[in-house]
């Protein structure tokens, strides 16, 4: 065998053998949902209510709550968003592009928190309304980790990387993945309803780094 074709074989070999090295990180499939403010929530919601816990979510401290809202833009509306808890400081919606459309509202994609010059939503609770003049995002798609688990992947905060999903019916690749670490952070992809149904992915699926043109995000505080 040609010495250069060898080479490359031997290279090419090496290069799969790193991907198959690499961890399996959980897929979380994220529905529409909206993060309040304690003071948003209570004009919702009244003065007297409270913030009720419907499930616990992978992610310590996060909790799905029982509680939802309608959000509505200028072309229609959607009912029953589901409330993340707990409270942020800023009131914050995700949606998918297909929701967008639905609303007639053109939201960023960005990190979640990021919500400065965002899209305007309006917001329904039981108790009252609020228009938010920003704060209606499409999240970018995000890994949570732990150092640990940032130190075995070879990655860092902030860092964007590609990550490659396989299903039983198609194999598709997510690029500008934001890479999250905590040490409160336990490993694990989120993407939204949209993304979800382009690779026929399921929370049973699992994904992998490929890590192509990786560069760093610096992300917006919480």
């Amino acid at each position: 065998m040609d010495e250069l074709l060898e080479t490359k074989i031997m290279q090419e070999l090496l290069k799969e053998l790193s991907i198959t090295e690499q961890p399996l990180i959980p897929i979380g499939v994220s529905a529409r949902h909206c993060h309040l403010s304690e003071e948003d929530f209570h004009m919702l919601f009244g003065n007297d209510a409270n913030l009720t816990v419907y499930k616990n979510l992978l992610q310590p401290g996060q909790y799905a709550a029982n509680e939802t809202i309608l959000i509505a833009g200028p072309r229609g509306s959607i009912e029953k968003v589901r409330i993340l808890g707990p409270f942020r400081k800023s009131t914050q919606v995700e949606v998918s592009y297909t929701d967008a459309l639905k609303l007639g509202v053109k939201p960023p994609i960005r990190q979640s928190g990021d919500i400065h010059k965002s899209a305007p939503i309006t917001l329904v609770g039981p108790k009252g309304g609020i228009y938010k003049e920003m704060g209606l995002i499409i999240a970018q798609s995000h890994i949570h980790m732990s150092p640990d688990d940032a130190q075995k992947l070879k990655v860092v905060n902030g860092e964007t990387v590609t990550v490659e999903v396989s299903t039983s019916l198609r194999r598709i690749r997510f690029m500008d993945t934001i890479i999250r670490i905590s040490p409160d952070y336990v490993l694990e992809m989120h993407i939204d309803t949209d993304e979800a149904n382009a690779g026929n992915i399921t929370e049973n699926n699992y994904g992998r780094i490929i890590k192509e043109g990786a560069r760093s995000h610096e992300r917006a505080p919480d």
